[in-house]
């Protein structure tokens, strides 16, 4: 049986943080509609999706793979973040 990914916390806050990253990135320029917002939103959408895809595993091998890859997304997001502040 797969596991409730809805009561996983870091899944919470994943979840949370790409409505914010959503949010935000309504306001940056229409240039950057393929560019920044673009990759910021798919990073943003992605580190929930793969708890949501591990959890769905039965092999406990595959579910921390997926959080390994939702981990790198979100360091993916942190970088994006930290160039919008020199943006």
């Amino acid at each position: 049986m797969a596991r409730d990914y809805t009561k996983i916390k870091a899944w919470k806050l994943a979840d949370e943080l790409a409505l914010l990253v959503y949010k935000a990135t309504k306001e940056f320029p229409k240039s950057e509609i393929w560019g920044l917002t673009s990759q910021m939103r798919r990073a943003a959408v992605s580190v929930p999706a793969n708890i949501v895809e591990g959890s769905a595993r039965k092999n406990r091998n595959e579910y921390l793979q997926f959080l390994y890859i939702a981990m790198s997304s979100l360091a993916e997001l942190n970088y994006y973040i930290r160039f919008t502040k020199e943006f």
